[in-house]
């Protein structure tokens, strides 16, 4: 259906058959409607042509009709234009004007010919005027159907309902055929009825084409849903939440469970306490000749921080073989949120000597190591803590893992804070040759 702006458009066009010849209307149709509403535009112009007692168009706003139709698709087949058996009907009907069977037939027969680029060239009303019915013959129906509608497809089936359809623009019989005056206002929304008397013909073509389906008034089939059978005892329930969800890859789906049994055994019992180091070395071994093993050895991100206490160096060597994995991000997110020790600092120590580690990431656990000594109550603890804390922000430091002027500020507080500690000092005058 077109709006209300493109329907005002059309009705525009149509309006210049007195002066303007069929090709300027038909060029201007062209840059005035893309390709894609060319379908939309001609039907409602089928619309407004279908009968042509109701008076709709002038003579020669039907004439400049019958013309878009048939230019709009000149640069096909005949039998491509989807209302070639429109234009063929109209140039059969025997109760039609002569002169719109003749012109019809004038753009069948000649279109691309000189003949049909000179019709074009002339205006509807110089066309009616000059008509001369004794020069023109008109062929029969049968053999205007076979000569351009003999390739169209048959329509599809039609539902009973949709053929006892009925037309949804009726005349007022208030209104005499042919009224014209403008006295009164019109009021082309939906669902308005024209006042009587009312002769602003245009913008009524205009609400009509805007507002009312060309397809007519069908009877509709009302029936009430299916009710829904009861439920069953035990049966499951079919549910269709209204959720998009992510789609996630299984990266385990179809993996070979029986590799790495031994490793998986050995990991497991990792977990739990310290291995044995011929244990411990035959892990590393396995690890090293393939790296793929970790992924088999069931080990979860939740389960990292027991094994980061218990066995350190088995810790280290599964996060760098995890590096390239999808889930590394949670390896770390555990890593520093779990409660600081000596074990996890010695983890992330030998990691950053290996490997790449995210900045956020040091500095979010340098912070935490900062935390956790002071919170400690326990004096000796605490002094306990600092000192290994300090040696290895030294290590960080000196061999240029993090740039210490991110963190400058709350490093130097630490220091001073606890300034009576010996490594707490030398971090400080280390800061010191730094700025």
């Amino acid at each position: 259906m077109l709006g209300f702006e493109d329907s005002g458009k059309l009705l525009r066009l149509l309006s210049g058959g007195e002066e303007r010849t069929f090709e300027e209307i038909v060029s201007d149709f062209n840059s005035s409607f893309p390709p894609s509403l060319h379908f939309y535009a001609c039907s409602a112009l089928e619309f407004l042509t279908t009968d042509p007692k109701e008076k709709r168009l002038s003579p020669t706003q039907r004439l400049i009709a019958f013309a878009i139709i048939h230019q709009a698709y000149a640069s096909q087949q005949p039998s491509s234009n989807p209302f070639i058996s429109k234009l063929v009907d109209v140039a059969c009907d025997e109760e039609a004007e002569k002169y719109e069977r003749a012109f019809i037939l004038h753009l069948l027969n000649s279109s691309g010919s000189t003949n049909g680029r000179e019709l074009l060239k002339q205006s509807a009303a110089d066309f009616i005027k000059r008509f001369d019915l004794s020069l023109h013959s008109f062929p029969q129906r049968e053999h205007m159907q076979q000569q351009y509608c003999s390739n169209i497809q048959p329509e599809p089936f039609k539902c009973l309902f949709m053929d006892s359809s009925v037309e949804n623009v009726i005349p007022d019989p208030d209104v005499p055929h042919g009224c014209n005056s403008s006295s009164s206002e019109f009021d082309s929304r939906p669902g308005v009825t024209p006042k009587i008397g009312s002769g602003i013909k245009e913008e009524t073509v205009v609400g009509l084409l805007s507002s009312v389906s060309l397809e007519g008034l069908g009877p509709q089939w009302i029936r009430p849903f299916p009710p829904r059978l009861p439920i069953m005892d035990g049966e499951l329930l079919w549910l269709n939440p209204d959720i998009n969800h992510e789609l996630l890859w299984d990266y385990g789906m179809c993996a070979d469970t029986s590799r790495g049994a031994a490793v998986r055994d050995l990991i497991a019992k990792a977990l739990k306490g310290p291995l044995a180091p011929v244990q411990q070395e035959q892990v590393l071994v396995e690890l090293a000749n393939d790296s793929k093993l970790v992924y088999h050895c069931g080990l979860t991100p939740k389960k990292l921080p027991d094994l980061v206490e218990n066995n350190p160096m088995i810790a280290v060597e599964v996060l760098i073989n995890l590096v390239k994995s999808p889930e590394i991000s949670e390896y770390f997110t555990v890593l520093v949120n779990m409660e600081m020790s000596l074990h996890s600092m010695e983890v992330v120590n030998r990691l950053t000597t290996t490997i790449e580690l995210p900045t956020e990431f040091l500095h979010t656990y340098i912070s935490n190591c900062i935390g956790a000594c002071q919170g400690i109550k326990d004096r000796y603890m605490q002094n306990r803590l600092v000192r290994l804390v300090c040696v290895f922000l030294q290590s960080l430091i000196r061999n240029k893992i993090i740039n210490v002027h991110d963190i400058f500020i709350e490093v130097q507080a630490f220091c001073i804070e606890f300034s009576r500690i010996r490594e707490a000092a030398g971090l400080f005058r280390l800061l010191k040759t730094l700025e």
